[in-house]
């Protein structure tokens, strides 16, 4: 059975976490994502979707403070290292020498520093962490003897000890396996519960509407935002002009 994960404070799942109003994005000087106006409530959780180049991982990137808004405004309730991020599995080098438990400690370097080695209560921290996603007694395993499902799982499992307010999550499912995708869609649906804001850029429509409630489609610009049942069609009808132009 899945572990349960820790509740923020219930005063901390209320109002607006994150607020963009006109924002525009862009890389040297060039806009790749211009006019997106909305709120991403506290607890919700969106699903991010649109066509390639899109902006998708641009407005995560935003988010993070890794670019600067070229247009318009964003508003973050918590400090830029407070957000959990997962960033796509192919940025990731899997042919570093550290072991799992080192990999998931560094989600505690919020509390423990970059240096400073996990105490005993940091080690069981770890050790529910890895028992969630299914990867119990691994610690000492090295990350590259890891399956691309078993990794990302060993990924979610350093966002659970980081336990940050708001997860950006950056196409997480991608190559991984249907078991492993099963398990980190119960994970997040915990967090979901637990009052987590989870912002996940995703291409999987049946996935979409099965487990997140709002989306916000991408074309370069805000298709729309809202409740996904509203908010996907609009991206099939633009897909469909396209197709026909």
């Amino acid at each position: 059975m899945m572990q349960s994960v820790p509740s923020l404070p219930a005063a901390a799942v209320h109002g607006v976490d994150i607020e963009l109003s006109n924002l525009g994005l862009g890389y040297g000087g060039k806009l790749a994502l211009r006019g997106v106006s909305g709120q991403f409530a506290a607890g919700s959780m969106t699903a991010i979707v649109g066509p390639n180049g899109g902006g998708k991982s641009t407005l995560l990137k935003g988010l993070l403070g890794q670019l600067a808004p070229m247009q318009g405004s964003l508003r973050c309730r918590y400090p830029r290292a407070a957000l959990g991020y997962l960033a796509q599995a192919c940025e990731v080098e899997r042919d570093f020498p550290i072991s799992v438990e080192d990999f998931v400690s560094m989600g505690l370097w919020a509390q423990t520093g970059a240096l400073r080695a996990v105490c005993d209560a940091q080690r069981g921290q770890i050790s529910k962490a890895l028992a969630t996603v299914g990867l119990q007694g691994w610690q000492p395993r090295w990350i590259a003897e890891l399956s691309g499902g078993q990794f990302q799982r060993m990924r979610f499992a350093r966002l659970w000890v980081q336990n940050p307010p708001v997860i950006l999550l950056d196409e997480p499912f991608t190559g991984v396996d249907e078991p492993s995708i099963d398990v980190l869609l119960q994970l997040l649906q915990q967090w979901h519960v637990r009052g987590r804001t989870v912002l996940a850029v995703l291409h999987d429509r049946e996935m979409v509407e099965a487990f997140f409630p709002e989306a916000l489609a991408l074309a370069g610009t805000q298709l729309g935002w809202g409740a996904t049942a509203d908010v996907l069609p609009s991206l099939a009808a633009r897909a469909g002009a396209r197709r026909r132009a």
